[in-house]
């Protein structure tokens, strides 16, 4: 166990050290990658129900290719931005802004998220759930922007 009680410490201290810097990139990755996709028509699994998402939410008055285009911009913005670290409270805010649109469906389409009410989700609401763990990452990240950083030393204050 002497190992252990010498590398914990070390371990611990470069999780706190790079674990925000990895957070941010791993969203990073998720939003590029998936933004990306909707560049393509036809290659994202989200496409059709993020168009009808989008189509219910402003009325059907913006054009499909359209609507594809500015979201997959937005998306892959938001990881760029996320990436390299700038203006990461604007970042943050069209993050959620993102969100909210993409958890709409939950709402919105009940029988696209859910197969039985309320625990079985299909794809489409594995998809839409998983953002949950984005949200709380950029609440996360967001703790950071004015210079606040993890410890791997306990501060007591429990």
């Amino acid at each position: 166990m002497k190992i252990f009680s010498f590398l914990d410490p070390i371990i611990t201290n470069l999780m706190a050290r790079y674990g925000i810097r990895f957070l941010r990139f791993s969203v990073a990755l998720i939003f590029i990658w998936f933004g990306a996709l909707k560049f393509v028509p036809g290659l994202s699994p989200a496409e059709d129900l993020a168009l009808g998402t989008i189509a219910l939410m402003t009325f059907d008055l913006i054009p499909a290719g359209i609507a594809l285009f500015l979201l997959a911009t937005l998306e892959v913005s938001i990881g760029l931005l996320l990436l390299f670290g700038k203006f990461l409270r604007l970042t943050i805010l069209l993050l959620l802004f993102q969100m909210a649109g993409t958890m709409s469906p939950i709402v919105l389409f009940p029988d696209l998220v859910f197969n039985t009410f309320p625990f079985g989700l299909t794809i489409e609401g594995q998809y839409i759930f998983k953002n949950f763990i984005v949200i709380s990452a950029a609440i996360v990240i967001g703790a950071t922007v004015r210079g606040g950083r993890l410890t791997s030393e306990p501060t007591g204050r429990f």
